[in-house]
């Protein structure tokens, strides 16, 4: 039977699976879509944090024991003009990939945020389709842009 469970709180986590293992249950099962380890950890502290306007939450999905699936969200704190929350990473097992656990973690996500949710996510990615039967649009193009360090850093001269 699947459960899905929602967790707020640093101290539910060793009753489920203990951090450092959902850690790299995310870090394994997301795939080319993966980020380090050391960012899969910012967004878990995020989650914990005190901090005034930070927060989010945890589902976790197990089956007979075994995690099969789960989805770091995280609060912006920027309730209105940006949604409240931001899914993080959401993922499902490799081998219990389109049974519908996605599915079953996301609906958690969204009835946890009532609704008011953001994501991101690679014009590639399949994943795409069940966020669409969801209700996700594409509202804006996200474009970044990265400051990145020069090579040779400028030489300063004094007069």
């Amino acid at each position: 039977m699947l459960q899905i469970v929602k967790i707020d709180k640093t101290e539910e986590f060793p009753k489920l699976i203990p951090e450092k293992l959902f850690i790299d249950f995310l870090y394994n099962h997301l795939g080319k879509y993966k980020d380090t380890k050391q960012d899969i950890t910012k967004a878990i502290n995020y989650v914990f944090s005190e901090e005034n306007g930070k927060g989010g939450f945890i589902i976790i999905a197990m089956q007979e024991g075994k995690t099969i699936g789960g989805a770091v969200v995280n609060k912006t704190g920027m309730s209105g003009y940006i949604p409240n929350y931001i899914l993080v990473y959401i993922v499902s097992h490799n081998g219990y990939r389109r049974r519908g656990v996605g599915k079953k973690i996301l609906q958690r996500v969204l009835d946890e945020c009532n609704y008011d949710v953001a994501l991101h996510v690679e014009p590639d990615n399949p994943a795409r389709e069940l966020y669409k039967k969801m209700g996700f649009n594409s509202k804006y193009i996200e474009m970044r842009c990265k400051k990145k360090k020069p090579l040779f850093p400028p030489k300063i001269t004094m007069r």
